[in-house]
């Protein structure tokens, strides 16, 4: 099977018995080469002096008062963040049971970029053995913004990241943060360009079409019940959905913030207007092979997952919500 994703840091860690990762030491390392920990040449003694120690040993137990003497504030607020990120990682078995901890307990002080890297490492093992390239273009949605691109019939998602556009919102893999420059052009990706994908999927730089009838939402499809059954262990089935028409919802899971306020509105009987409703790219329906799994106040019910764009055309996918907002009466740890 051909490899995709190696900026992720994928192979640098270790699978426990059930195909969990497992946080090593290289792994932590490949943090401390971010740009914003290399001391500069400025940097005070006890930055520098930490930054020494930790290369030799990343696990090694670091007190708030050290990192609070470091002297350039920006430096110290980085220190603070990756070790916090570095003691969420430890403190778990795996970094799935990490991910999982992290977005149940309702309180996330750690940027994006972390979440969307731990996410962006998490999905790579859960994909692991996937050879359809529209799969794992789909996925990239998880942990890259995407904008949207009208073209004929066509709309088209293009990572936020290389296509730019008003107020672009960097998203760095760990080999940008190791220097190297995405300026490679997008394509559109087709039957015809599909095998590129595996030399160049650390490039995001193929639009995925997500027009209704094209591959992208069953692709997308596909990525969600995957990630589902590695994270929560429950299979499901997702299909697209052309249109929601007057159907009841009893249960839906908004897979970003826009979708999640359209589907409160629609909860509480409120009419979409045009505008509003035009912004909604993609509707599905979850069907679980286990009926029993389901919260009784769902019962038969169907359950749907609406995706939708922001008013300046970004799609910003919040995977946590796939985690914690589905009717699963019992929720089984990731190993």
């Amino acid at each position: 099977m051909k490899d995709f994703w190696v900026a992720c840091g994928y192979h640098l860690l270790d699978r426990n018995g059930s195909g969990g990762l497992v946080v090593t030491d290289e792994f932590l390392k490949a943090y401390l080469a971010r740009p914003e920990l290399m001391p500069p040449d400025d940097a005070c003694a006890i930055e520098r002096r930490l930054h020494r120690d930790l290369l030799a040993n990343p696990r090694l137990s670091v007190g708030e008062s050290e990192v609070a003497a470091i002297t350039d504030a920006d430096a110290r607020q980085n220190w603070q963040f990756v070790l916090a990120f570095r003691e969420l990682l430890l403190a778990h078995p795996t970094l799935e049971a990490a991910y999982l901890a992290l977005v149940r307990s309702g309180s996330v002080k750690l940027p994006p970029l972390f979440l969307n890297q731990l996410v962006h490492v998490i999905l790579r093992n859960a994909l692991d053995g996937c050879g359809d390239p529209f799969v794992l273009r789909a996925a990239e949605l998880f942990f890259r913004p995407q904008r949207i691109l009208r073209h004929e019939h066509s709309l088209l998602l293009g990572d936020e990241e290389v296509i730019g556009g008003p107020g672009p919102t960097p998203v760095l893999s760990l080999i940008s943060m190791l220097g190297a420059a995405t300026s490679a052009e997008v394509d559109v990706l087709s039957e015809g360009n599909a095998n590129s994908y595996w030399r160049r999927s650390d490039q995001f730089d193929l639009a995925l079409d997500f027009a209704g009838g094209t591959r992208g939402p069953a692709a997308l499809a596909e990525a969600m019940r995957r990630w589902i059954f590695h994270m929560l262990g429950v299979d499901v089935a997702i299909e697209p959905l052309t249109a929601l028409r007057d159907a009841k919802l009893t249960w839906y899971v908004g897979l970003d913030a826009e979708a999640t306020r359209m589907g409160d509105r629609l909860w509480h009987g409120e009419t979409l207007d045009d505008r509003t409703a035009s912004r909604v790219l993609a509707l599905f329906q979850v069907i679980f092979a286990n009926a029993e799994l389901v919260e009784d106040a769902v019962g038969r019910e169907p359950v749907y997952l609406i995706l939708a764009m922001t008013t300046d055309q970004l799609v910003r996918l919040k995977p946590q919500n796939l985690l914690t907002g589905l009717p699963i009466r019992h929720l089984e740890a990731a190993t």
